[in-house]
């Protein structure tokens, strides 16, 4: 008998030893072609991008994945502990594989063997770092046994902490999350130390199928997975059975976190943000990259400028345009209104827009229903809310050029609309079909603090203020004077405003320049020229300093890349962007230095290393550490010098007589130290206005996107300037007005400002003038354009000069 056992025991040797060479060389093949376990050190999951306003404010997130890398130790342990109570509750005592589980996962195969179900899983955290990280989700023994494999592997490489860092941070939790962080902030709208116990118990339970326990869809079978993970955790004596118990008394409460924007009225910024990035970068760096930009959005006078813009392009619109109709008709029945309506297209950056239809209607009033609201579930809300627009919010909308005299004038039952409530009433609104854009810039650094570039983002992403080219009309002129300013001339240089014809080449017509009234005003000073805005004086300006000048002077200031040679182009006839005039208008006010526009402060990589910095001024004393009673540090300005300091402000004086005198008078109201320039081109298809403080430069623009006229009268001064106005008022609301800063050595002179003559101070039409050193007033002067029969520029006396200006106006 004990030879017959010993007989059997020796087959078995034989048989386990053979059995044992099998694994062996099974698990031999199953190594050969696995993956490179040790790359794991070296992984870079995909990361969001965020760009945050000037004041740290999230405005954007950008990503294919949206994820946030957390370290270890910056996830909290009862978070940590919730994944693994749910997922692995052994994951700090084994080593890699879970054997128990396998057995048991191996039993439940062979039971469910061709019945079609999906095999049960045994992954321990470890595994699914293996499967999720180096293999492929093939349901494969194979894939299985690989999978045990690395893992074994893995868990002698890298720390247990290691392993649970990657695992929490490249896990699918839904609805486009990838990790804890982002699904932190995309289910709950929190970081994750904000968490309560049944809102990290509800993201524990998500690993096994973030579908089948969707917050709304599967809302019951949720709240089951993530209460029996409280259980799991309560019976580990993580947590405590009375906090537990409370925990599982709590509803899912689900808060998504929106998309897209996230910062009111910065769409038109952050999407610029999001080129100007893609350009330095490259698409995968802003996907994936985990960067973190500093925009330099001012986000007040980004809500200030948006607010600016909608109003002037309202009030222009209904003063122009009148009321168009309806956005779409419904057919009123039986049943619910409040599904039909929310189907048509509302626009989410206007949040003070209502969409609604009419539902009756009378000749004082409306009945108007409400789009109905959308729930964080994508439900629509069952509350039906009706209004009343009266005849007060529509008597605007004229139809067919005339006032309405009832409501029934404008409105019909089924109409689709818009309305507002300014108080305790309605207003009836409309999208207005001309557009425009609104820069505001800090003129000493080029930080672009405030940009518009239409009316809605939402319902077009085209940016007036970047992508659109358009004639710049008289807001070019003052690089025509400074430019004369630069070269010779001075404030008090008396041109010929007459009638002026030109040659433009063999076949083509005569050129006749105008100026906007038709009139001429005989010989004026360049100042009268640049405050009334005198096109045929500008003209003639730019004839005798030569096309070439004025050409480099527009490529210096970044107006236009290659600007032709030609005179029609002295009068803004090119096509520039607001973003470039602003910056151009930035560099008179700082006193002639280039500045880069910019709407980016700093870029961070995912690991807090600055990458990009606008700031190139030097500063070698910044490096210090803390403050140990040194100075504070100078920073060295090597930017180029591209105007003469005395004649940037000789022009800003210039163009303050715009605001004080010229076409721009409105702009006074604001009682403090303005220069500007208003800008209208032919037939009023464009209109500007670009001004500025000593510490804040503005520029805005009117116009149809594609270019028609807006009407007689539609002018910069008219149109443009009121919309200055409003942003200035409210974004100098709490800072006093401050100066003109006056370089040292100029001179400043009192003279009559129609002549240019020397003057007494206090005589009527005395202003003073600005005049660099070795330049004064003079005693008689050349009149640009008006030659005697040498080609000489002819000089008048002071007192011919005196009764020619303040006689009948000047030759014609």
């Amino acid at each position: 008998m004990i030879k017959f056992f010993g007989y059997l025991f020796g087959i078995g040797a034989v048989f386990a030893l053979i059995g044992a060479i099998g694994v062996w060389l099974y698990l031999q093949e199953m190594s050969k072609d696995l993956p490179d376990y040790t790359a794991l050190k070296n992984y870079e999951p995909p990361v969001m991008s965020r760009v945050h306003a000037a004041d740290g404010q999230l405005m954007a997130e950008y990503a294919r994945e949206r994820r946030m890398f957390l370290p270890i130790q910056a996830i909290p342990d009862l978070l940590k502990q919730a994944y693994l109570s749910a997922e692995d509750k052994n994951f700090y005592e084994h080593f890699g594989i879970d054997p128990e589980g396998i057995a048991r996962a191996a039993l439940t195969y062979a039971r469910n063997y061709g019945t079609g179900r999906r095999p049960q899983g045994a992954s321990t955290i470890t595994q699914q770092v293996a499967k999720n990280f180096l293999l492929t989700n093939e349901v494969s023994i194979e894939r299985k046994v690989k999978e045990a494999i690395l893992s074994l592997r893995i868990e002698q490489a890298y720390t247990k902490d290691e392993i649970l860092e990657l695992y929490l941070n490249e896990i699918y939790l839904g609805i486009g999350a990838y990790g804890v962080a982002a699904a932190s902030l995309l289910y709950f709208d929190k970081s994750v130390h904000e968490l309560t116990l049944e809102e990290m118990a509800y993201l524990a339970a998500l690993p096994k199928g973030p579908s089948n326990y969707h917050p709304f869809r599967q809302r019951e079978e949720a709240i089951i997975r993530r209460n029996w993970v409280i259980d799991r955790m309560v019976q580990n004596g993580y947590v405590d059975s009375a906090a537990g118990e409370e925990a599982k008394a709590k509803p899912l409460a689900v808060k998504p976190r929106t998309r897209g924007s996230q910062l009111f009225a910065s769409e038109y910024f952050a999407e610029e943000v999001r080129r100007k990035v893609v350009t330095i970068y490259g698409e995968e760096r802003l996907y994936e990259g985990g960067l973190s930009v500093r925009s330099t959005l001012d986000p007040r006078l980004q809500v200030i400028a948006r607010k600016a813009l909608m109003a002037g392009l309202i009030n222009f619109d209904r003063r122009r345009g009148g009321w168009r109709g309806p956005v779409e008709t419904l057919e009123l029945g039986a049943g619910d209104w409040g599904e039909a309506l929310a189907k048509a297209k509302s626009f989410s950056d206007l949040p003070e827009w209502q969409l609604g239809v009419v539902l009756s209607v009378s000749d004082k009033a409306a009945e108007v229903g409400l789009q109905p609201e959308t729930l964080v579930s994508g439900a629509l809300s069952t509350e039906r809310v009706r209004v009343t627009l009266p005849f007060e919010g529509v008597k605007w909308a004229r139809v067919k050029g005339r006032a309405p005299k009832s409501v029934a004038d404008v409105l019909n039952p089924g109409d689709v609309i818009y309305v507002e409530k300014l108080g305790e009433r309605y207003e009836l609104r409309q999208f207005p079909k001309v557009s425009g854009a609104l820069v505001a810039m800090d003129p000493f650094t080029g930080r672009v603090l405030a940009m518009v570039g239409g009316f809605s983002f939402a319902q077009s992403e085209f940016n007036r203020a970047t992508q659109a080219y358009r004639q710049p009309g008289s807001a070019f002129k003052p690089f025509i004077y400074a430019a004369a300013l630069d070269n010779g001339y001075t404030p008090s240089s008396v041109v010929m405003d007459a009638e002026l014809e030109l040659s433009q080449g063999p076949g083509l017509p005569v050129w006749r320049p105008q100026n906007y009234g038709g009139k001429y005003y005989g010989p004026s000073t360049l100042r009268l020229g640049i405050e009334l805005s005198r096109n045929v004086m500008t003209v003639r300006l730019a004839q005798d300093m030569g096309m070439p000048l004025v050409s480099e002077y527009a490529k210096r200031f970044g107006i236009y890349d290659d600007m032709l040679p030609v005179l029609s182009m002295s009068l803004g006839a090119g096509e520039t962007t607001v973003l470039r005039m602003v910056t151009a208008y930035a560099m008179l006010a700082n006193g002639g230095r280039k500045v880069t526009p910019t709407l980016i402060d700093r870029i961070q990589d995912r690991y807090g290393k600055t990458v990009y910095r606008h700031e190139e001024r030097i500063c070698d004393a910044c490096i210090a550490d803390h403050w140990a009673e040194q100075s504070e540090p100078e920073l060295i300005d090597n930017r180029e010098q591209v105007l003469d300091p005395m004649t940037a402000y000789q022009i800003t004086s210039m163009m303050e007589g715009v605001v004080l005198r010229g076409t721009a008078t409105k702009v006074k109201q604001l009682g403090r130290p303005v220069a500007g320039k208003t800008g209208t081109t032919n037939d009023e298809k464009d209109a500007w206005f670009v001004g500025y403080t000593p510490d804040l430069t503005v520029g805005v623009f009117v116009g149809y996107d594609t270019p028609k006229p807006m009407g007689r009268g539609a002018t910069g001064g008219q149109i443009a300037a009121p919309i200055f106005i409003d942003f200035m008022k409210e974004a100098l609301a709490d800072t006093p007005p401050v100066e003109f800063r006056v370089p040292r050595g100029l001179q400043l002179i009192p003279i009559n400002r129609r002549t240019g003559l020397r003057a007494s101070a206090g005589a009527p039409g005395t202003i003073l003038e600005a005049f660099k050193p070795g330049t004064a007033p003079p005693d008689e002067y050349s009149i640009i354009g008006f030659q005697n029969d040498v080609g000489i520029p002819r000089t008048v006396s002071p007192e011919a000069g005196e009764a020619v200006m303040t006689g009948t106006g000047g030759l014609y």
